[in-house]
């Protein structure tokens, strides 16, 4: 009879266990994405270089692949996009801001954020196409990926815009090769 109650309570012991740790691994959305963002995720985890964003291109900060920045946005209002934004600015405040970066190599990058915002780069006064993006509503490491495919040498400006907040977490990287 011991035995027995000793093996019952063995395996409720088991099963409240396994069941406590089956929330954690389903609370954490940032699992979720259906690309792969290893990368990204250790980018996110590490200390940010804190970078004000330019009003205007002029006085837009460099970036640097592979580096985690903490962007620190001013009022939409006193920003001079080197492009109209691919989004129309809400109606309530936002912010936004501008920083540039010159890519080594021709292909595909992911630019994240930790926050909504919109993202668009210019290229000459364009808006270069996004080629795909993706998001996790309740991850903030990160929240939102976007990526385009851009020319190597080239001045880009990255621009942020309708951000409900003043500051970013965001990194640029190269895309990984896509396994189908």
């Amino acid at each position: 009879m011991k035995s027995t109650r000793h093996s019952a309570f063995r395996c409720i012991l088991g099963l409240a266990l396994a069941g406590a740790a089956m929330p954690a691994l389903a609370d954490d959305a940032c699992l979720d994405f259906k690309w792969d963002v290893s990368k990204e995720r250790a980018l996110f985890a590490g200390k940010p270089e804190v970078v004000a964003a330019g009003k205007d291109v002029k006085s837009a900060a460099a970036l640097a692949l592979n580096r985690l920045y903490r962007v620190q946005l001013r009022s939409q209002d006193q920003v001079t996009f080197a492009a109209s934004p691919g989004k129309k600015a809400p109606a309530a405040p936002a912010f936004a801001g501008l920083a540039t970066l010159k890519v080594p190599a021709s292909g595909s990058y992911r630019i994240a954020v930790d926050l909504p915002i919109w993202i668009d780069v210019a290229w000459k006064g364009t808006l270069v196409p996004a080629k795909d993006f993706e998001g996790q509503h309740a991850c903030s490491a990160p929240h939102k990926i976007v990526e385009f495919d851009l020319a190597a040498a080239q001045p880009l400006v990255l621009q942020f815009s309708n951000a409900a907040g003043e500051n970013i977490l965001m990194t640029v990287t190269e895309s990984p090769a896509r396994k189908f």
